[in-house]
Parts: structure tokens; C-alpha cells; sequence
């Protein structure tokens, strides 16, 4: 370096000298990255564009060249820039066809452009060329069947997608995410028995991996539900520095004439089932006693009818989609917030760790999800007491606190024009049975129940929401097997709300699905005057029907048992004028019953806040019990394999006790509140 070029370095700023350097080959790729990286941290990304850039075009010789189109196509990524992203990753391809990571996001972008063919083949080669694996090239192998497995299932391919996954599996049976996928995927599919192992696949590791919700659609067992969901928890939450977020403590509230200030945390408040049960609720709250926030984390709404009325009705809304869980907990710190209500649980989009940070003095598992959270932060669980009467109460980790009825409706619903029969598909004088469950809640017990049923009522026709066009096709199949003809089986599309609560009116009675009943489905039924005929388990899942059933003001359609269900749903079919009786009786206390009660609904809401604020003011607030559930869930995850479609509770608890005999002699256990006292 001469003398002039010395003094222009000693002039320039400090990026010129990093592209200065980049060009003259004196810039290592660990400085490279480091600056990269820096310049990015500071918002400096265009920057960070244009130093790799410069250093690719000096320096292609470099033995890593490919690991720098690499990051060289994040940092386009962050600038907008997708078609060089994607030009980047092809030229790190190019120079090392079997670098897993330029794959899994070569295929994502190509993906998010609208090009799922060309992502899947993307993932598609690099699975296909990774024969002999090292550790990376099995991690990315992995990745890749998972995406394409993922996006197939997005597309409707739900076969293709079941068939990828699966070999997902198969290479890493100990991890959870492609199996937990995969039930769910079978399920939607009605294909019997759902735990399909293979040489290097248990049955054992399929249920290790089985999520919460999953499991309440598989079997009527609530320990193991509980056991589930507090392992599940584990999984999902870990176990976050919660130090990051200051923990508040009660305020006074009780006589002093402030009021409880609640917060409802969901992905759901919009169209959607919850969304529109806690509508009206949320706005009968009686805001001298009350102050609602609103904390919504799902996805982004335009012309949302359900959510503009939620906005409208709560003192304050706030969107915490964007924000990290960390963030969202300080938000909820700095509200105050009294009483935090999560409506999601382990449904889909929920931010499970928000709570883990305890924003709130008390935390409620409320609305959203069909049991017990088994968590270490969920003090109170609101339900009723059908759904958990007081024996059952030993199946929540939380504190049961009493609603007259779980099920919260929207009066002002819209509602279309009721069609005619023939316009909805349906014979105008046949018997028909129906069911708009999910086909996910349709298990082999249960549709073969059904065939009982359509076979000794002659005529009749079974109405279902329509699936996939060859899972509606399998169910026809199977009809066929038992000696139904397939026309019986009708589908139905689906429809939007208004018109889905129209033609359901359309049918004469509807048919319950057992282990996972209906929720706001057997609500709209009966709403539109269809009776619902339903069996009660132990469960969360497969007791919610009969308390909508019980809250309308017809108790006898709740079922002993599976026998008495198909007896009853055949007798009704051989003497319409029993069931013609139930829909008057329906009609005539569709007003005044406890299911569309909701200013008494919103009125005991409100006093629970305060006797849930009045316990954390004395100190009395509840902590989740959780002793034993690590044995629980083995017995569980043993017992849980004879599927067994129905057992009286005496009977289900003298089987788990058995095992924690067997269990206490190898090991003394620690007594519980439960099953080991």
C-alpha cells in the first residue's frame, strides 16, 4: 500500500474499509460474518448486502464460498430482496449439492411464493440424494420430509402428506413433531386403527407423541389426559427464565369500589366457534364491576363481523401477535391485569408460555380448550358441573369453579333462510340422522355404532360434514362392509355460519360422536331446533355435549350408556312422534333456558373474578396439584393401548389403581389427591 492509498484508508468510514479489505482478499469469513453480523444487529442490512456481495465477487475461490451465498441469502431475505435470496441459494447449491440448510430454505421461499410443487421437489432431491447420512444431512433430511409432509397436508393431500411423514417418523421415531402431524392426519381421515406401527415404530412412541387434543379425540380417559397435558406443557413451554418478567402481586379491590380488571388471551377472538361464544358474553360484562381487556394472538382480520363486535364490547384490545412471549407478559404486567383468562390451552396458534411468565396474579384455563391444562401456572379452571361434577374434580390439576352452563351462545347470530331439503342434498321424507362433528371425532366404535343404527331403520340416511373427497369416499366404503348402502351417507359442504346454522334445522336428530363430543356444534344444533343425542364419559371432551343438551332443558337425551344411545337413536326413527314431543319441549324453552341464559352466564362470570380476586387478596389462591403425574402417565400410556371405547368410572379407576399398586411396591410413591392418598 502506497502512501496516498494509506491516507484514503485512514479517511474512510469504517464500512469502506470492510469493503476495502473484502476486495483485496484480507478479510477472513470470520471477520466477514462477525461484521455481518454487527451490521445487522444495528440496522444496517442493505450494508450487510453489499459486503457479501463484495466478498463473493473477490473471492470465489474460498473453500466455504458456499456457506457465504448462504448467509449472503438470509441477509437478502431481511431486505426484501426474495428473488436474490433465492439466486443465492441455488449458487450455494451449486457448490455443495448436499448442504441441508440451503434446501430447507430454498424450498421455504420458494413456498411462500406460491410454488409448493417446486418446494416440494426441492426437498423431495435433497431427501432423495441423502442415502448414507451423516448427523447434519439426518437433521436436514429430517426438516425436509416434515415440510414437504406439511405442505402437502396444506394443499388437501392428505394421503401424500400422511406417506412423508411417516418416513419422517420411521428415521427418528423419538422425536415428537412429525408424529404429532401424522395421528391427527389419520384421524381426519378415518382410517382404523389410527396407531399403525412398523419394526421401528411402537405404538408407544406414536403415543409419546400424541398431543392433547389428539388424545381426547382417541380415548375417554381422564388421568392420562391430565397426565398428558402436563407433560405436553413441559414440551411445549419448557422452562423459561422467568425472570425477565417482574412477577405482580394482588392489588386490593375488594371494598374499595375499584373494579377487576380481566384478561381474555386468545388466537380465536374472530369468526370463529369461540369467538363467537364469548361475544355476547364479553359484552353483557357489567363494566362497573368489571374492565375487559382483550389480548388477541392470532392472525391478522379484515372484515371481521365477530371480532369488530369483541373490539367493541372490551375496554381496551390489544394485538400480541407480533410480539415475543416475553414482551406480551410485561404488556399484560403493565395493564394490571387481576385475573388473566387463557381461551386457547392447546389449540392452535395458543401462546402457552405467555402464562409461564404468571403476568397476573391468577390464571384461568376458561372456554377454549376441552380439559385440564396440567400445568404449573393454571389456578383455576371455570367449567360446570355436569362436565366436572364434584367426583371428577380429582382429573384437573386447576381449582373447578362452577358456570351454569361451559357452552356460551351468541343470540344475535346471524341465521339465513332455512333451505328446502332437496336443496341441501337430503330426501324430503327420509329419517335423517346427523352429525357435523369433524371426521376427526369419528372413531371405528363410533361409526360402527351408526351402522347399527341405519341398519335397523331402514329409509334413514346419515347427514355428515364432507371431508376430503376420499375420506367421504372410505366412509361410503365402510358403510357398504356393514351392509349399508353407501347413498345413505350424505355429505354436506361447507358453509358459511349463517347458512351452516340454517340447514342444520334440516335434519330430525343428531348423533353425537364419542370420545370427543360436540361442543358449539350440538349448541347450533339445538338452537335450530334439532334434538342431540349424546353419551356422557369421564373426560372433559365427552362430557361437554350432554351439559349443552341438560342447559336446553332435555335431559333425556342424555344416553346410560352406548347401548341405550343406539337403542334410543333406532327408537326415535320407529316412532317419529317421541322425537316430534322432544323438539316441542325444545321449542317452547328455547328462551328460557339455561343455555341461552347469558346475562346470568355473564352475572356468575363476574362473581367468580371476585371470589378468584378475593382469594389472591387473602392469599388463598389455589396451587395446581401435580404429585404422581409422571407414574400416571406411564400407567396411562400402557392402559391407553387396549383403546377401550367405554368403561364405568368405578371399573376405569380400579385399573389404574391396580397399576399404582404395582408400581408403589417396586417404588413407594408419594400419596396424592387422587388415586394414591
Amino acid at each position: 500500500m502506497n502512501a496516498n492509498s494509506t491516507t484514503l484508508a485512514k479517511q474512510a468510514s469504517p464500512f469502506a474499509i470492510l469493503l476495502l479489505r473484502a476486495r483485496r482478499q484480507q478479510l477472513s469469513l470470520h471477520d466477514l460474518f462477525q461484521a455481518a453480523e454487527t451490521l445487522t444487529a444495528t440496522g444496517q442490512q442493505a450494508q450487510a448486502v453489499e459486503l457479501y456481495k463484495t466478498w463473493i465477487a473477490f473471492n470465489d475461490t474460498n473453500a466455504l464460498l458456499h456457506m457465504v451465498y448462504f448467509n449472503y441469502s438470509v441477509a437478502l431475505g431481511q431486505v426484501g430482496d426474495t428473488a436474490g435470496a433465492i439466486n443465492a441459494l441455488r449458487a450455494c447449491l451449486k457448490l455443495d449439492p448436499l448442504f441441508g440448510a440451503a434446501h430447507i430454505n430454498l424450498g421455504r421461499a420458494l413456498e411462500d411464493n406460491g410454488l409448493t410443487g417446486e418446494a416440494i421437489q426441492q426437498w423431495r432431491s435433497f431427501t432423495e440424494s441423502t442415502a448414507e447420512l451423516t448427523p447434519d444431512r439426518l437433521n436436514y433430511r429430517l426438516l425436509s420430509l416434515q415440510h414437504i409432509g406439511r405442505v402437502l397436508e396444506n394443499v388437501g393431500m392428505l394421503e401424500e402428506s400422511e406417506s412423508v411423514l411417516w418416513n419422517a417418523i420411521e428415521l427418528r421415531p423419538d422425536l415428537s413433531e412429525a408424529a404429532q402431524h401424522w395421528m391427527p392426519l389419520r384421524q381426519r381421515q378415518c382410517k382404523w386403527p389410527m396407531l399403525a406401527t412398523s419394526p421401528h415404530v411402537s405404538a408407544k412412541h406414536l403415543i409419546d407423541a400424541m398431543s392433547p387434543m389428539t388424545l381426547a379425540c382417541y380415548a375417554d380417559d381422564p388421568l392420562f389426559q391430565l397426565a398428558k397435558a402436563h407433560r405436553y406443557n413441559r414440551y411445549l413451554v419448557g422452562r423459561p427464565d422467568t425472570s425477565e418478567v417482574p412477577r405482580p402481586q394482588p392489588k386490593l379491590k375488594s371494598c374499595t369500589g375499584k373494579r377487576v380488571r380481566v384478561g381474555y388471551l386468545s388466537s380465536d377472538l374472530r369468526d370463529h366457534a369461540v369467538g363467537f361464544a364469548l361475544c355476547e358474553v364479553l359484552e353483557l360484562h357489567d363494566k362497573e364491576s368489571v374492565e375487559i381487556y382483550a389480548y388477541y394472538c392470532g392472525e391478522p382480520r379484515t372484515g371481521d363481523a365477530t371480532q369488530d363486535r369483541i373490539r367493541n364490547a372490551v375496554d381496551c384490545w390489544r394485538d400480541i401477535a407480533a410480539m415475543s412471549n416475553v414482551a406480551a407478559a410485561r404488556q399484560i404486567v403493565d395493564d394490571e391485569i387481576d385475573i388473566l383468562i387463557d381461551v386457547n390451552g392447546y389449540t392452535k396458534h395458543a401462546r402457552a408460555a405467555i402464562f409461564a411468565y404468571r403476568p397476573a396474579p391468577v390464571i384461568v384455563n376458561f372456554c377454549g380448550f376441552p380439559g385440564t391444562t396440567g400445568s404449573p401456572f393454571h389456578q383455576y379452571v371455570i367449567t360446570d358441573g355436569q362436565i366436572v361434577p364434584p367426583e371428577y374434580e380429582i382429573y384437573y390439576s386447576e381449582k373447578v369453579l362452577r358456570i351454569p352452563c361451559d357452552q356460551p351462545v351468541d343470540r344475535k347470530r346471524k341465521v339465513a333462510e332455512r333451505p328446502s331439503r332437496a336443496a341441501a342434498g337430503l330426501p324430503e321424507d327420509a329419517f335423517v340422522y346427523v352429525c357435523f362433528n369433524g371426521m376427526q371425532k369419528i372413531t371405528e366404535a363410533c361409526f360402527t355404532r351408526w351402522m347399527t343404527i341405519l341398519s335397523a331403520t331402514p329409509g334413514s340416511v346419515l347427514w355428515l360434514l364432507g371431508g376430503e373427497k376420499d375420506v367421504d369416499q372410505r366412509l361410503r366404503k365402510l358403510a357398504e362392509q356393514s351392509g349399508v348402502a353407501p347413498e345413505r351417507l350424505i355429505f354436506a359442504p361447507k358453509a358459511a355460519n349463517p347458512d351452516h346454522l340454517a340447514r342444520i334445522g334440516l335434519a330430525d336428530l343428531f348423533l353425537d360422536t364419542f370420545p370427543y363430543g360436540a361442543h358449539s356444534t350440538a349448541a347450533d344444533a339445538i338452537t335450530m331446533g334439532t334434538p342431540v343425542l349424546t353419551v356422557p364419559g369421564k373426560s372433559f371432551a365427552s362430557r361437554f355435549c350432554s351439559s349443552i343438551v341438560k342447559a336446553a332443558g332435555i335431559p333425556e337425551l342424555v344416553c346410560k350408556d352406548q347401548d341405550d344411545y343406539v337403542s334410543r337413536a333406532i327408537g326415535f326413527a320407529q316412532n317419529p312422534a317421541s322425537l316430534a314431543a322432544v323438539r316441542e319441549s325444545l321449542q317452547r324453552q328455547r328462551e328460557t333456558c339455561v343455555l341461552r341464559d347469558m346475562p346470568a352466564l355473564a352475572r356468575r362470570l363476574e362473581e367468580l373474578f371476585w371470589q378468584m380476586q378475593g382469594e389472591a387478596e387473602r392469599g388463598e389462591t389455589p396451587v395446581p396439584d401435580l404429585r404422581n403425574l409422571d407414574v400416571y402417565y406411564e400407567i396411562g400410556a400402557e392402559l391407553v393401548q387396549e383403546n377401550m371405547d367405554f368403561s364405568d368410572d368405578g371399573a376405569y379407576r380400579q385399573r389404574y389403581r391396580e397399576k399404582l399398586a404395582q408400581w408403589n411396591d417396586y417404588a413407594p410413591l408419594l400419596p396424592d389427591a387422587r388415586l394414591w392418598p
